[in-house]
């Protein structure tokens, strides 16, 4: 099994979430959530931020930390083949400034500001559904019940 650590930022102005998305090697799109991998020795609090830039090209502040999210995704869903754990950390993150663009050298084509009731027409990352949950009700847990996959929800 194969595991990740990363760090999402949950975006949500006006009605309005920030999403990336992202286009596989193989050529196939998903909405996510701006964020990715927490690389070793950093700080996941930096990482959410540095991740939103290099996606988005915006400036961002964290506001809270919403929640934690892990789950495992079976080996015939995941890229390299193996069964693989994703830990996600999601922060309510402000953007403060910058410019929406592609990412100059990565995989993240676009980033959008869509309304929230949109979300649910879209092919995206499940992902999505638990940071909205997550900046929607705010538990006191920090954790929302699993997203099941499956149509236009993606691991």
């Amino acid at each position: 099994m194969s595991f990740r650590l990363a760090a999402y930022a949950v975006c949500i102005e006006d009605g309005r979430v920030l999403l990336a998305r992202h286009v596989s090697p193989k050529g196939e799109s998903t909405w996510t959530l701006p964020g990715g991998r927490v690389e070793h020795a950093e700080d996941p609090f930096d990482a959410v931020i540095r991740e939103l830039a290099e996606e988005t090209g915006c400036d961002a502040m964290v506001e809270r930390l919403l929640g934690v999210d892990s789950r495992v995704i079976p080996a015939a869903a995941a890229r390299a083949g193996v069964e693989h754990q994703n830990v996600g950390i999601f922060y309510q993150v402000r953007v403060t400034g910058g410019r929406l663009r592609p990412e100059p050298t990565g995989e993240t084509a676009e980033s959008i500001w869509t309304p929230v009731p949109d979300v649910a027409c879209l092919r995206r990352s499940s992902l999505v559904d638990i940071g909205v949950a997550l900046a929607l009700t705010v538990p006191a847990t920090g954790h929302v019940a699993p997203v099941p996959v499956g149509g236009l929800i993606q691991h």
